[in-house]
């Protein structure tokens, strides 16, 4: 099913109420340049007419991919239903889309070569804003949709000030900052399966999955625009109170792993480090990570969410 030059992708797409928008999902994987890729759908007990429009495009699929799964069931959350679709899927990366977003044609293929080519854990490159009819729009200064001429951001890059953080995209001291990772990741498995699984004890599971890659690899961020994030009126995101809720509580669960963390898995993400003293602000919590000259001989002191962290070499 794959080979060294053209490996598996698994599409993973974690379906609820989106039956105006997941056909536009599914074409948009169909219609990708790369063509060894696998299609894995759960639906997570969508209330609406989802699950019929997933199958209406079932044939389709099994003409296209070189493997498919459907499949539904009751509801779970996103965070379970994204193990599940982990658990189905059989590709050597795996490329995550929500139900309502569409990637560009070329999306895989160019996330492929880059990802090979860097040998990093995740490549993902800028997306798009596009409206509840898929035409492109911008963000004004307040992160309201405007025309594309008169937006301050006209990509989610823009927002996130990628062109700022070449140097730090992806690192876990900068993720602590807050999440600054674009949506339509493709992802090494190997190493989403090192990581703990998907919990609602961290509900910002994006958030969740890139600050335990960090800890294992590097990011590669393509500056061009490979995804379109669908801007509508029930986007998470847009809930300022809930999202500081689940923010927060993804810290906190952060916080226990950290606690449990082994001296190899610390020297793992320090090695990376290019900075003998570094300055962290995360949700009002200021961070400091103390580096010495000589890490491997002397202890290091991570102080991470308020608690300090003596670390010594092995």
């Amino acid at each position: 099913m794959h080979s060294n030059n053209n490996p598996l992708v698994s599409v993973i797409i974690p379906a609820y109420n989106h039956e105006q928008f997941v056909q536009d999902t599914i074409h948009s994987i169909v219609a990708q340049t790369y063509q060894n890729i696998e299609l894995i759908i759960i639906n997570d007990g969508s209330k609406d007419n989802t699950w019929n429009k997933i199958n209406e495009l079932k044939e389709v699929c099994e003409k296209r991919f070189v493997r498919i799964c459907f499949e539904t069931q009751e509801n779970l959350g996103v965070c379970l239903t994204l193990n599940n679709l982990i658990q189905r899927a059989q590709g050597d990366y795996i490329y995550i889309i929500a139900s309502d977003d569409v990637a560009k044609p070329y999306a895989i293929s160019t996330l492929l070569e880059n990802i090979q080519k860097k040998q990093a854990v995740v490549a993902v490159g800028d997306n798009e804003i596009i409206d509840y009819d898929g035409k492109r729009i911008g963000w004004n200064k307040k992160r309201k949709s405007c025309d594309l001429k008169h937006a301050k951001y006209k990509t989610f890059g823009d927002f996130l000030k990628l062109k700022n953080k070449q140097q730090t995209f992806g690192t876990y001291e900068e993720l602590l900052k807050g999440n600054h990772i674009p949506n339509g990741c493709l992802i090494e498995k190997k190493s989403l399966l090192q990581i703990p699984k998907f919990t609602t004890e961290a509900p910002l599971e994006d958030y969740f999955m890139h600050l335990q890659l960090a800890k294992i690899g590097t990011y590669c961020f393509i500056d061009e625009v490979l995804f379109s994030y669908r801007w509508h009126a029930n986007n998470t995101i847009k809930k300022t109170e809930l999202m500081k809720i689940i923010s927060d509580k993804t810290l906190q669960y952060e916080e226990k792993l950290v606690a449990t963390m082994s001296n190899k898995s610390w020297n793992n993400i320090l090695r990376k480090e290019k900075y003998k003293i570094i300055t962290l602000f995360s949700f009002g919590k200021k961070i400091k990570l103390y580096k010495t000259r000589e890490l491997f001989r002397k202890k290091t002191i991570l102080e991470i969410l308020g608690r300090k962290y003596i670390i010594k070499s092995n």
